[in-house]
């Protein structure tokens, strides 16, 4: 069969979201499947709105037994401010129950790939069955979804929701706009990570049988084996050192978890922050603006390669993502793989990854002060952090390593599309 995976943003991004599809495509590719990604030129979630931001050129390439084909992004104005107010208008729209196709036309002034989608019409007799994710890209998404009902051709969807806390919907409301739960509606099959964003998609309207609780994982051998004393000569780091990997923005924690080093630091800790990713405007600007003394505590490595990454986790004594923006949290794996314990906030769908006072600690979204106090705990307790890193492994070998993912996903793809005669 052949599968078609539209991801707005591919390899070499490094996000959850991409190695969840990178992955994916490698288990359809040993199943005897052909796989061919679909993505845009964009090298980060910013270019989408922003022209001057880092793009890869369009084009095609191979990467692990996949093909993937770059397309260029249009947009309709190349002021700033215009996509968040676009997205503010669908939300305020959404609330007040304007219909699907006024909202979905007011979405198609966001960002477009109609290369993406004439590919896909010109190769629909070819074409099994096609993969959507990333819900809040919905202008990109529905004319992809369009032109595959037009084929006859079945729709998968990976949304990846952000939940968000639980009693705050000023993230979550970016998510459950009418236009966007519609793209899940009309797919065959749709994939959750946790059981949280199942309800949660149970809940406005998506049949329960229709969604399958996959998650995310992780593949021991490619994430452990780093040189962590390698590592730290390199940066010229001693005392104990704190990790965060992923996106560099508030939503992420990354800034509250500054705020609570801070907060160590004025206590006498020689603790070291590690920030790995990539920093979005807001953070850069925020960065700026610490006491010196600060920056000079802290290492931001925004084009980590993989070996980094892994010299990293070794040499870390604690992996933190205080986020509200994770679906799942794929970096907490790759932490407890090399026995780190973790912290993580009480948002998104982390809680059912993170068994609190088990494997690792949860806190508050934004607190710093909590956050710190989970920090200060954890480097002082080295035998309970070590616990928490020990029952997280045995979690990892159980229930998240790829090949286990595979085995759930694989199926249901396979059981939407019938191969062409």
């Amino acid at each position: 069969m052949h599968f078609v995976h539209v991801v707005q943003m591919y390899h070499p991004v490094t996000s959850g979201s991409v190695k969840f599809f990178v992955e994916l495509g490698q288990q359809l590719v040993r199943s005897g499947h052909r796989v061919t990604i679909l993505t845009t030129t964009a090298a980060e979630l910013e270019s989408f709105w922003l022209p001057a931001k880092h793009e890869y050129p369009a084009g095609t390439e191979e990467h692990l037994g996949t093909t993937i084909i770059r397309f260029p992004i249009r947009r309709f104005s190349p002021h700033p401010l215009m996509y968040p107010i676009l997205r503010r208008l669908l939300v305020e729209l959404g609330r007040l129950r304007c219909p699907v196709g006024i909202l979905r036309m007011i979405s198609a002034f966001t960002p477009q790939a109609p290369q993406l989608t004439d590919w896909i019409v010109d190769h629909s007799a070819d074409i099994d069955v096609v993969h959507v994710t990333n819900v809040t890209l919905d202008g990109l998404i529905h004319p992809v979804i369009d032109a595959a009902e037009r084929g006859g051709i079945p729709v998968l969807a990976t949304p990846f929701i952000h939940l968000g806390e639980a009693n705050d919907a000023s993230l979550v409301r970016y998510y459950e706009m009418p236009q966007q739960l519609d793209i899940l509606r009309r797919s065959r099959a749709v994939f959750a990570m946790t059981a949280r964003e199942r309800d949660f998609l149970v809940k406005h309207g998506v049949p329960h049988p229709q969604v399958h609780v996959v998650g995310a994982g992780v593949t021991p051998a490619e994430v452990t084996g780093g040189d962590g004393d390698s590592f730290r000569l390199r940066h010229t780091l001693s005392g104990p050192m704190v990790l965060q990997i992923g996106a560099m923005a508030r939503d992420k924690g990354t800034l509250t978890t500054i705020d609570a080093m801070q907060l160590l630091w004025q206590q006498g800790s020689d603790a070291v922050l590690v920030l790995i990713g990539a920093p979005l405007e807001h953070f850069v600007t925020a960065f700026a603006a610490l006491p010196p003394d600060a920056r000079t505590r802290i290492v931001m490595l925004p084009h980590a390669t993989d070996t980094d990454k892994r010299d990293a986790l070794a040499a870390a004594d604690l992996l933190v993502l205080p986020s509200r923006t994770d679906s799942f949290g794929i970096v907490f794996l790759e932490a407890w793989c090399n026995h780190l314990a973790v912290i993580g906030a009480e948002a998104g769908g982390i809680p059912d990854v993170i068994e609190h006072g088990v494997d690792g600690l949860l806190v508050p979204f934004d607190n710093a002060h909590r956050l710190a106090s989970a920090i200060e705990s954890l480097l002082a307790d080295p035998e309970r952090a070590q616990q928490y890193a020990t029952a997280g492994a045995a979690k990892v070998a159980q229930q998240y390593t790829w090949d286990a993912i595979g085995t759930a996903m694989v199926p249901v793809c396979v059981a939407a599309g019938t191969p062409h005669a």
